[in-house]
């Protein structure tokens, strides 16, 4: 058996049981020397006689998947989003795809809270300034008593709630699949999309990238928030429309956005760069050490378990 391994924090020294099961199963493993997300022809070259395919944020278009060897058997995605695996292609190729939900729930949801505290607080532009020599006086944001709109309420979205929660902040949420009990249990508003986005203070995106929820929040859904809302973005690039939202940076109308996925990954070029009361990290909502470790072991537990014919729990359909 051979697999190859394009996930490029599974090489962490924390993963060594990862790579231990994977080391004692697959007789060759071949890893992902270029160390960033992978497409097309980057991919195709690294699967020759390859049986499974543990896959990092690679675009795995239908071209690439029609393109592969027909010794590749299981696409195992090393994290949860699937928005970069053409399903349909997969299954007509009858190679079986896997994720591992809730590996990092906690790691992006503590990640989308700590960009709500650096946003309202100005951190960045805080710490640059005093850097500099500099001892500004900024006006920010309590978060206690304001609204914490959540779109999308699912394993992160419910985390985020229960901590919005303890800092007092109202949290209403909508999700088309709304848990009713779960938000009963902990005093969360349901709301449509667009009348959450009309009042919260706060909006936290948690949803998946698909044809209904590119550009999600665009200039029309804006306009309908409140002037200085803050809006952040721990899912995936292409919710949001850059242009749209650098505009409203500059006009004020947003009075903040803390982002993680952008629509161009790794960031090159966006209308948001050198704006104020903008920050940006590198996709890294998932990376850290604790979901690193469940991801890797989840992805090299599914990938065997499809190639042995058991039972694995988290097949996509």
């Amino acid at each position: 058996m051979k697999a190859f391994i394009s996930a490029t924090s599974f090489s962490n020294p924390r993963n060594a049981a990862a790579q231990k099961l994977a080391s004692g199963f697959f007789d060759e493993i071949v890893y992902n020397e270029l160390g960033v997300p992978l497409r097309g022809s980057d991919i195709l070259s690294h699967l020759e006689g390859c049986d499974a395919y543990i896959a990092g944020l690679d675009y795995l278009t239908a071209d690439v998947i029609e393109a592969m060897p027909e010794s590749v058997k299981v696409i195992s995605r090393y994290g949860v989003g699937v928005d970069r695996v053409d399903l349909a292609a997969a299954r007509r190729r009858n190679i079986t795809v896997t994720n591992t939900p809730g590996a990092n729930s906690t790691a992006v949801c503590e990640l989308a809270f700590a960009l709500m505290l650096a946003a309202a607080r100005n951190l960045p532009q805080l710490h640059n300034a005093v850097s500099a020599g500099q001892w500004p006086r900024s006006e920010g944001m309590e978060l206690a008593g304001k609204t914490l709109g959540i779109v999308g309420l699912g394993a992160i979205g419910k985390r985020l709630a229960v901590r919005a929660k303890a800092f007092e902040m109202e949290v209403a949420a909508y999700d088309p699949y709304f848990d009713e009990a779960f938000s009963a249990a902990h005093g969360i508003q349901k709301m449509e999309l667009d009348a959450l986005l009309r009042k919260a203070d706060i909006v936290s995106l948690h949803v998946p990238l698909t044809e209904e929820t590119f550009h999600l929040i665009d200039a029309k859904r804006i306009a309908q928030m409140k002037t200085g809302a803050v809006i952040i973005n721990t899912a995936r690039g292409g919710l949001i429309d850059e242009a749209a939202a650098a505009e409203a940076i500059r006009s004020g109308k947003l009075g903040g956005l803390g982002l993680d996925a952008f629509e161009q990954e790794p960031l090159i070029d966006s209308p948001l760069k050198g704006l104020p009361h903008v920050i940006f990290t590198p996709h890294t909502g998932a990376h850290t050490s604790e979901a690193t470790e469940k991801m890797a072991m989840m992805s090299v537990q599914n990938a065997i378990q499809v190639l042995t014919d058991q039972h694995c729990p988290y097949i996509l359909k």
